[in-house]
């Protein structure tokens, strides 16, 4: 009798765990229009839509870059977001280093990641005149 409530027990603790171990990250997929400009100091600002179960949720974006920024350029990028549960975890604000030119039109990609865990793997095209080596900041707001 005592082994099979012991049984029993460590049944329900097995099915409880499994029960947690479920709950796993999920990905949608973004599309943004930045535009950026700048000398030394630059700033970026667009918007985006946000595709995660089968619903679009609009974002705005925002951002400063230091170091040697130089003109302005108009990006599209698409991509995928992974390790996500809620679209508010996209929300938030990313960082990166990075170095370009584009002169006419050039191709980008950048891989972000914001405080929430949230990943971001774009790319897309540039169009403008647009130097830099600098240090980035984008913040990703849920309108």
């Amino acid at each position: 009798m005592k082994i099979a409530s012991v049984a029993r027990a460590a049944l329900v603790v097995l099915l409880a765990l499994a029960g947690v171990t479920c709950a796993h990250a999920d990905e949608g997929y973004v599309s943004l229009v930045i535009y950026k400009g700048g000398w030394i100091i630059g700033g970026s600002g667009g918007s985006g839509v946000l595709n995660f179960h089968g619903r679009r949720y609009p974002l705005s974006t925002g951002g400063l870059d230091y170091g040697l920024v130089f003109g302005g350029s108009k990006t599209i990028l698409r991509g995928r977001v992974s390790n996500i549960y809620y679209p508010s975890d996209v929300a938030g604000v990313y960082g990166a280093a990075g170095a370009g030119i584009a002169v006419g039109r050039g191709v980008r990609g950048i891989v972000l990641t914001n405080q929430k865990g949230a990943v971001l793997e774009l790319s897309g095209t540039q169009v403008g005149l647009m130097a830099n080596a600098d240090l980035s900041g984008l913040a990703i707001t849920i309108r």
